[in-house]
């Protein structure tokens, strides 16, 4: 407690926007877990917003399902049956999951998609030439119904902040027209990030960080800076998921919010260690040396 009352102190009335992934909420004893670390963090007075994917919640009921899905370079391609199920698995289950947990802590969440209150304002990505990182062939691909943000609406979530609730976002936006899409939940993160002009991004995922070298838990970055996280890309040393995160990662950290983090939203405790602590847990990415 005395280790954490600096960070609570220097951050109360601070905005976190906290990223959970689909690995992060798909069991019920983890996601109760992580509902009673960010009720803390609401209590000690940081405004909190929560954005979450479910990626790996999809992928079950599209096999369930016999839908077949097709990952390049950790983003899916959504067609016509993959968004029903994204909006399904999405703006229903894992949201109202995650809302019950909070509840039972007594945090007074509210529910959204990008869709309402025109939060996530997108495009259809048109076509693009891809290099499979995979199988190392360019080919044009077709992501069918994902979007791309042209803009966030804060106005909503401000309203909420600024009234005590903590609004939990699914990774869906809308265009113009209403026609909806499925989006990268980090990219939604990260641009709420910037609007809310967060203090922190913390992307939980399944991995404890970012390592040198996969599966050599000695060879974990606890910190870099924003020159070193675009390094791994080009490396090649990131691969897969880890990708789009650096590279959203990348972009916020350029416009304005001061530091983010990945860490394992599957390990007790990780969230407040890595905000309340010195050491933390995972990997912290900041945009400059000395903050």
């Amino acid at each position: 407690m005395r280790e954490a009352l600096p960070y609570i102190q220097r951050f109360k009335g601070q905005t976190f926007v906290v990223k959970l992934s689909g690995k992060a909420t798909e069991d019920a004893a983890n996601l109760a877990s992580l509902a009673e670390e960010l009720a803390l963090l609401h209590q000690v007075g940081i405004r909190l917003a929560v954005v979450h994917g479910g990626g790996k919640q999809l992928t079950e009921l599209a096999s369930r399902l016999g839908v077949e899905q097709t990952i390049i370079n950790g983003r899916r391609v959504t067609d016509d049956a993959t968004l029903e199920m994204a909006k399904m698995v999405f703006a229903g289950k894992i949201n109202t999951d995650i809302l019950a947990a909070l509840r039972q802590r007594g945090v007074e969440a509210v529910g959204l998609s990008g869709v309402d209150g025109n939060i996530v304002h997108a495009e259809r990505r048109p076509p693009k030439e891809v290099l499979n990182q995979a199988t190392g062939e360019r080919s044009e691909v077709d992501f069918g119904h994902v979007g791309d943000i042209l803009e966030i609406n804060a106005r909503l979530l401000c309203v909420l902040l600024d009234q005590g609730y903590l609004p939990v976002v699914s990774s869906l936006g809308a265009d113009a027209e209403g026609m909806v899409f499925n989006i990268n939940a980090d990219t939604i993160a990260a641009e709420i990030a910037v609007q809310l002009q967060a203090e922190k991004l913390i992307l939980l995922s399944d991995v404890d960080g970012i390592f040198m070298r996969a599966g050599e838990p000695e060879t974990k970055l606890s910190r870099l800076t924003l020159d070193e996280a675009e390094a791994l890309i080009r490396d090649g040393t990131a691969t897969g998921g880890m990708i789009p995160k650096l590279q959203s990662i990348s972009a916020l950290l350029r416009r304005g919010v001061r530091s983010a983090h990945i860490i394992n939203g599957t390990t007790r405790n990780a969230l407040l260690s890595e905000v309340f602590t010195d050491e933390g847990t995972g990997t912290m990415i900041i945009g400059e040396e000395g903050q």
